[in-house]
Formats: C-alpha cells, structure tokens, sequence
C-alpha cells in the first residue's frame, strides 16, 4: 500500500504546484487603487447615524400634564400620572413604522427628571405615578432593547426649578452628576441632545460644555453627541425639517457656538471648506408643538414627504418628534400617520427602476481595467463603498448615464443620487438630464440627494448626471429612478 501511495502524492503535489503557477500568472495585472479621501472623515458612528434616515423624538414629562411648551419650573411632580403608561407601545409603534432609534426628552427646561435622580426630589419619585418608585428612562430602555431599538436621551442645560441654576460651578456639578447617572445606569446610549435653549429673562448662565463632551465620551465612547455645535451632529437651524438647498456635512466647528442665533443660516447650509464632519439633524414635530396637546392633531401626509424630501433628500438625518399623550401612549391617530407615512415610503423607494439598466461614464478610474470603479457600481445594493469613480485626467466632463437596456422607456418622477462619503463629501454642482433635457440641478449630493421632477411623470430611456464642479473626484456610490404617486407638482 505505502509503495502505491507515494508515487499518487507525488503526483498529486506536481499538479497542485503546477496549478497554482497557472493561477498567480493570472493576477500579472495590478488594480488601481481607490483614490484619496477628500478630509474630513466621517467616523464609524455618525456613518452608522447616516444610514438610519429618519429617527424618533420623545417629548414626554410635566408639560404633557398642562397644556404646556415650556414648563415654569413650579409644577408639582404630583401632576405628573399618566393611567395607562406602557414604554413597549411606544417601541412598537417605532419598530412596526421602520425607526431603528429612539430619543427620550429624560429632562426638559422644566427640570422634572423623568428618572429617579439622586440629585434632586422633583422627579417621578414625588409623582402618584407607580407610587413614586416608577422610572420611566428604564422602562424605555428595556422596552427598547426588546425590539432591538437603539435609544438617545435629552437632557435639558436650562432648568427652570433648580435653585444652583444661575450658580455656575454648582450648577454645573449637578448637570453633570445627572449625567453620569444617565450614561452609567441605562445601559448603551447612541445619542446624546443638548440644546441652547433658554427664555430671555432666565439668570445668566455659562455651560461647561467642554466638560459634557468630555465626560460622553469617556462614558460611551460610540455615542453621538447633538448640539448647535456638534461635535458630532449640529443642528440644522430651524424646526420646520428643512435643510439648504445646499447642505454639507463639512463645517467648521471653530465658527459654532450653542445658542447663537445668528449662525443658523451657517448650519442649515455647512461649508465646503469645512474642517470638520458633523452632518446636519432636522428636527420636527409631527403636530405643532413638541409635548402633546389635546387640541392638535398630526401633519398631512403631503407635510410629511415634503420634510422627508427637504431633510432625508438633502443629505441629513430625520429627528421626527411623536409625543406620548397624558394616559401615557402615543395616540392612536399619531400612530396610524406614521403607518401612512412608512406605506408611502415604501411604495415611492421599494422599487429602483434604474437596476435594470445599464450604465457608462465619461470615464473610468484605472482606465477600464478595474470593475471597483466601474459606473455599473452605481446599481449595485453597496451605497457606500460601492462607487463610480472618473479617471484623474477627466476634470472638466464629468458625467454618468444609465439607460433603459430594452423596451419601453421608464416611467418615474424622482432621482436619486448618492455620494461615497466614507472618501469626503466632494460634488459642489451637478445636473440632470432625461433622455438629452435638463430637468434638474443642484449643488451638494453628500450621502443622498433626491430630485423630485417638475413633471407629475417622466416617460424616459436615459438619465444622464453631469458633475460640473466637486472637491477632488467625484465618487457617485448609487442612481435611482422612482416613481412617487403622491407627487402632484401642478397642485402646489
């Protein structure tokens, strides 16, 4: 046996050896590499923060009681007694309208701690609800963590009822104890909101800022933090959800301050100078007021898609506030808009007519040799990492087309176009053409840019994108084409 065995392993080696010559002599050719990202970076978790598109907002504490926007600071936590609280509603209502994360107002400007602070008795502990041992952050949290929600939590710098307000270093210590408390007991926390807030006649106040940053992120090191200032997510400058026509996530941090408001038009349109990466939130209600009020009912869905085409379209997230009503649930009529809402989503962008297309460019990085930067990239399901990219001697005409391979011609009413923006944010102006007419232009891209066309609907075989100035090479990860039903131009 071992006679006849060694020849056949000898054998066996030669032809593996033999084969694996065969196989290295077909890799002589080397693949271009990607080309230099244009600074800033985004990092992995505001990447992550991108993606999810639109978010929940949680206006929930003393003013749901009286009727109120901005709570005096006076109330009695014993107002404070929803009959039928239940956090798994809220999650549910989240999860089944496509929110992947939730934020909880845990202190508002009123200073009622929605959780059992230590460092204060105006809390639920003085409430009538659960006998004063409820804790509404951790009925949240694990609620959350049920349906694999991911949960941020708000806590108001301005505080109408505690007395160290106004007393800076005092102040400032208690801010931050109720901090640790919130970043040390309810588990991973993936957004953190401070706001500048605060009514003309409040005592002069100076914010540690520096030192909450510091301490998040000691605390939850993967966490974003929101503020006017970033540093990881700024404010978009107004609460109506819409972003500038031109909208970078480039900005210079140097040039914000929290509270200012002569900086809102700077953050609503970032700076393509920008040394910084901190992308925009929009930040709206579904009613008219933040904290629930019997008398309000939700937005239109029509309001609805046009925030969503105005924030979401122009390259920032979607904050999209839904506030639980006095028993303690986010009201049946809230609920089903929301349903509404993720039904009209879901027809306009389930369908991306562009995928049975085909595609070419001006050119191709790496001269065609190379499928990482081929325009069919664009097609692909990869948004980010997935990309067209031109060669690096076609600077002045830039352009990628898709076209219908076979019969009629499509039929749709929207673009969309995406930017690789784990390389930079790059395009600066851009255009776009239907079958040889210019039916839409723009400036920024950055991670999604959606043109709704000035027609209800466009019969077409090509559409074609013109890049016309960006920083660096332009990187386009996705196109597509879709039809929206409920886009009515000529009702407007």
């Amino acid at each position: 046996m071992a006679k006849f065995c060694f020849p056949f392993i000898l054998f066996f080696l030669f032809h593996l050896f033999d084969n694996t010559i065969i196989s290295t002599a077909q890799f002589k050719y080397e693949a271009p590499p990607p080309p230099l990202p244009v600074l800033p970076l985004p990092s992995f978790a505001q990447l992550l923060w991108q993606q999810r598109e639109i978010i929940m907002f949680l206006h929930f504490g003393i003013n749901t009681f009286t009727d109120s926007e901005w709570g005096t600071g006076k109330e009695s936590p014993a107002l404070f007694n929803p009959t039928h609280l239940d956090t798994r509603q809220w999650v549910e209502v989240a999860a089944d309208t496509g929110f992947t994360l939730m934020i909880l107002t845990a202190k508002h400007h009123d200073g009622f701690c929605l959780w059992p602070s230590r460092y204060t008795s105006h809390s639920v502990v003085g409430s009538p609800w659960e006998g004063g041992r409820g804790d509404v952050v951790k009925e949240f949290v694990l609620a959350a963590k049920e349906r694999g929600i991911d949960v941020g939590l708000y806590l108001s710098p301005w505080d109408r009822h505690d007395k160290r307000y106004g007393h800076e270093k005092k102040y400032n210590e208690f801010y931050l104890a109720q901090l640790q408390e919130l970043l040390t007991h309810y588990g991973d926390v993936r957004e953190i909101w401070f706001d500048g807030a605060k009514g003309k006649n409040a005592p002069n106040m100076t914010y540690y800022f520096g030192d909450f940053f510091a301490m998040v992120k000691e605390l939850q090191s993967s966490i974003n933090i929101f503020s006017d200032a970033g540093p990881d997510v700024r404010w978009v400058g107004n609460e109506q959800g819409f972003a500038g026509l031109t909208c970078w996530s480039t900005i210079n941090r140097t040039s914000l301050s929290i509270g200012n408001a002569s900086i809102v038009e700077y953050l609503n349109s970032g700076d393509s100078k920008g040394t910084d990466w901190v992308p925009p939130e929009c930040d709206v209600s579904i009613r008219d007021g933040w904290f629930w009020h019997k008398s309000q009912t939700p937005k239109k869905l029509s309001q609805l898609l046009e925030i969503y085409y105005n924030s979401v379209g122009r390259n920032c997230l979607l904050l999209l506030n839904v506030p639980p009503n006095s028993t303690g649930l986010i009201s049946e009529i809230d609920a089903k808009r929301l349903k509404e809402f993720k039904t009209a989503i879901d027809t306009i962008f389930s369908s991306n007519l562009a995928e049975n297309c085909s595609a070419k460019a001006s050119s191709q990085r790496g001269g065609g040799k190379s499928v990482d930067f081929a325009p069919e990239n664009v097609l692909d399901s990869d948004h980010l990492w997935s990309y067209w990219a031109p060669d690096e001697d076609d600077r002045k005409n830039q352009w990628i087309e898709i076209t219908r391979r076979t019969g009629r011609g499509l039929r749709f009413n929207v673009v969309k176009i995406q930017e690789a923006i784990g390389l930079g944010q790059r395009i600066k102006e851009h255009k776009v053409y239907v079958d040889g007419r210019r039916v839409a232009a723009g400036t920024t891209v950055g991670y999604k840019r959606l043109h709704r066309l000035p027609a209800e609907e466009v019969n077409a075989r090509s559409v074609r994108i013109l890049i016309l100035k960006s920083r660096g090479l332009p990187l386009i990860s996705s196109i597509g084409l879709y039809f929206d039903p409920y886009w009515h131009p000529n009702q407007r």
